[in-house]
């Protein structure tokens, strides 16, 4: 039998995975400051859960990436591709929340797509979101505690924000039919990427006149600042819808502003592939990174959850999605994977195993991160063990040292050696 991962899955050494829990702790402790509570859904859910939030226009690549599954009692059933759908429905089965109900999920999701560079089957997802808060404060929330995750974790970025209303307005404006909407967005979302030429090219081919798309493109293009962008929008959009998103953008960047969150911009064109989005929508890029996919990215789903309720009624909702995976080969690409050991202190005993096992667990038990030489190796042997696992100090336990109450404790960095008692060596460690 020849020994492989399954296609689009990877295996994490202990360097990577302390790498992924260093973020998702960062991650956590940001959204617990800012008030999130965590829950958990499983993995599996029903197929028919999981096929309810596409779109028509969606269905036919999107739902293809479901991996399905069939139970022994002939149960269709299918693995999450996004933390969102099961959080909408986890709501809506638990109709007696509390509201507003702030919320942060992390977990493993599976998307059975073609694999790529830095695209995988199985992968991590951190999401917090707030349900029932129909106001722009929200949304802010939610931008301003991702600004807060991101500078935590040193990153030169920026926030890009749109509204779907403003979207849905200019294409009302230039009479697309909202049938067309959802494909008419997937390129309109390429402006950036491939350029207004381009993308007017693939508006043409898919039939739409000329005149139309230059309308849209003009009108969707940026400005300098995102002042410049609203003010020229204002004069242009006429549709109700969006009138209403350029009112919430403005409210939006007000909240920011009071929020001190200087990293977001305002972009038009952006238009983020999920037709469950219903307001505001953001996405999370990198400065001066080889990156350039969006590292984080979200919006305002009022209607997802009522449509699991089979109600037409809204349940106000928004929230983003940190892409675990991809923050990871960011960080790599900084050079900040650089801890092999979750291990503060190696223990090495000379022929002193039984009090070694001792000294191990007091410091243990003083809550300091402790490995000990299991093999009866050398001294030379073990520093040569601890070094190669970048474990920061060596404790060498033997008879002499336990004789004059004082245990040698070795910086592996710089080489030095302090010969101190055990409190004192608790004290140095938990400094």
């Amino acid at each position: 039998m020849e020994l492989d991962n399954a296609k689009g899955t990877r295996d994490f050494s202990p360097e990577e995975k302390i790498l992924r829990d260093k973020i998702i702790k960062v991650l956590k402790e940001t959204c617990e400051n800012y008030g999130f509570n965590p829950v958990e859904t499983p993995i599996i859910e029903k197929y028919e859960t999981l096929a309810a939030k596409f779109a028509a226009g969606e269905e036919s690549d999107a739902l293809k990436e479901i991996f399905r599954l069939t139970d022994q009692g002939d149960r269709k059933l299918g693995l999450r591709f996004d933390l969102t759908v099961p959080f909408s429905r986890y709501i809506a089965m638990n109709p007696n929340v509390k509201m507003p109900f702030k919320k942060y999920m992390a977990g493993e999701v599976f998307r059975d797509g073609p694999i790529k560079t830095g695209r995988y089957r199985q992968f991590t997802q951190f999401d917090p979101d707030i349900v029932g808060c129909r106001e722009m404060i929200a949304d802010a929330e939610i931008l301003a505690l991702a600004d807060s995750a991101f500078r935590k974790l040193k990153f030169d970025f920026y926030i890009e924000l749109n509204n779907r209303k403003i979207l849905d307005g200019v294409l009302t404006d230039a009479g697309v039919k909202e049938k067309d909407w959802f494909s008419v967005t997937v390129s309109i979302d390429k402006l950036k990427k491939i350029g207004k030429k381009e993308v007017e090219k693939e508006l043409t081919a898919n039939g739409m006149k000329k005149d139309k798309a230059e309308f849209i493109l003009d009108t969707l293009s940026p400005e300098k600042d995102s002042s410049a962008t609203l003010k020229k929008l204002e004069k242009t959009i006429k549709s109700a819808e969006g009138k209403q998103g350029i009112e919430e953008m403005n409210e939006l960047l007000g909240y920011l502003k009071d929020l001190n969150v200087k990293t977001a911009v305002f972009n038009p064109s952006l238009a983020r592939g999920l037709a469950y989005y219903t307001g505001p929508i953001f996405e999370i890029f990198l400065n001066k990174s080889s990156i350039t996919s969006s590292v984080a990215g979200g919006g305002r789903y009022d209607r997802l959850i009522g449509n699991y309720l089979g109600k037409q009624e809204e349940i106000p909702a928004t929230g983003i999605s940190f892409g675990v995976d991809v923050i990871t080969e960011a960080l790599r690409e900084k050079d900040r994977l650089d801890e092999k050991s979750v291990a503060k202190v190696y223990v090495i005993p000379i022929k002193t195993v039984k009090e070694s096992l001792s000294i191990a667990q007091e410091l243990r038990e003083a809550g300091i991160n402790t490995d000990i030489d299991l093999l009866n190796r050398g001294i030379s042997k073990n520093l040569a063990f601890a070094n190669s696992y970048g474990i920061p100090y060596a404790l060498i336990v033997g008879e002499r040292e336990l004789a004059s109450g004082k245990l040698n404790l070795r910086d592996m960095k710089s080489g030095k050696e302090e010969a101190l008692s055990t409190e004192k060596i608790i004290s140095r460690l938990k400094s």
